[in-house]
């Protein structure tokens, strides 16, 4: 005997309860492709190399040895 749950056991409920889960499946789906755009565009913003200043890269020139303290000051002054 079943006692009173058809349906495989599910009974009145197997009627909504189908619609909620697909709610929550589609819910989810967007909920991750969302979550991957932002993740990959915050990836583009902070993994691409930005172009940098004229200053940083006066200052890597100069710690590598390329330009003289003289030069670099020099310069420095009319960048700021």
């Amino acid at each position: 005997m079943m006692w009173g749950l058809g349906y495989g056991g599910w009974g009145h409920w197997g009627s909504w309860m189908g619609p909620i889960f697909m709610f929550v499946f589609w819910a989810l789906v967007i909920a991750g492709v969302v979550l991957l755009v932002r993740f990959l565009a915050r990836q583009s913003r902070v993994g691409g190399r930005q172009e940098d200043s004229a200053l940083e890269i006066l200052k890597r020139r100069y710690a590598r040895g390329e330009i003289e303290k003289d030069e670099f000051e020099a310069r420095r002054k009319d960048l700021i």
